[in-house]
């Protein structure tokens, strides 16, 4: 009886337009499941001091765990390619694509409205590291349309600047803002709006990191859930006067 034994690596693809400053970036199947590679561009592989930074990066990515960063979960040697960051597939569109294109839609704004503070807040709240955000880096996969954020975190310190916290929440400004302009059909001030405190760089009003972020986009809900009441009750009001006022007068 022979026993078929499944190949380690297979299917190994390049992806141009997701390669980043230091690195390419692959899709592959991994024991017949489908992962994604980070490796060292050819040119930099062997130098000291890129491959303990593809190694740093490795050890802070890998104790991050929250549902809308994308999840490390190796990194070992792979044939023809050498040390790889192994990573959770995240086949999808990124939301720079989506704003090209003109497909951006409500619910991939409810999903920067959601999602995207809260995995700020996260990375914040560990004191990690990271790229400047952009929209490049923010992910809706292909077939859930999940928010995922890839390339976030190099390093991990004692406490995190209120620049870089500041610089954070000037980007997700700044994405919302393009984000809206690209989706016509979602038509929210109160995301504008916070959108605008972001992006400012003094001044009363001015939200300065992912926590204030996140109790600014709360409080703007309450405010909409108590206009939708009123509305619901004035609406309620109305129906009742014209029922009242065509009934019939009795002397």
């Amino acid at each position: 009886m022979s026993t078929e034994i499944t190949p380690r690596w297979t299917e190994i693809e390049h992806l141009p337009e997701w390669d980043e400053e230091f690195y390419h970036v692959y899709t592959a199947r991994k024991l017949g499941k489908w992962v994604m590679l980070k490796t060292l561009r050819p040119e930099l592989k062997g130098e000291p001091e890129y491959e303990r930074m593809i190694e740093q990066e490795f050890d802070v990515r890998y104790n991050l765990a929250h549902p809308n960063i994308v999840m490390v979960n190796d990194f070992e040697d792979v044939p023809g390619l050498g040390r790889c960051i192994i990573f959770d597939d995240v086949y999808g569109t990124s939301l720079r694509k989506l704003i090209v294109e003109g497909k951006v839609t409500p619910a991939h704004i409810e999903q920067l409205r959601r999602c995207l503070p809260a995995a700020l807040e996260y990375i914040q709240t560990n004191h990690v590291v990271h790229h400047p955000l952009r929209p490049e880096r923010i992910i809706f996969t292909e077939n859930i349309g999940n928010l995922k954020l890839i390339d976030v975190g190099y390093e991990q310190r004692p406490a995190l600047s209120r620049a870089a916290a500041g610089d954070d929440i000037r980007a997700y400004g700044a994405i919302v803002d393009e984000a809206l302009d690209a989706c016509p059909q979602a038509d929210d001030s109160a995301l504008r709006a916070v959108a605008e405190r972001c992006r400012r760089t003094s001044g009363r009003g001015r939200i300065a990191d992912a926590g204030a972020l996140m109790a600014a986009l709360s409080g703007d809900r309450r405010v909409n859930r108590l206009y939708a009441i009123i509305i619901a009750f004035l609406v309620v009001m109305v129906v009742v006067l014209a029922w009242l006022s065509s009934r019939p007068v009795t002397v």
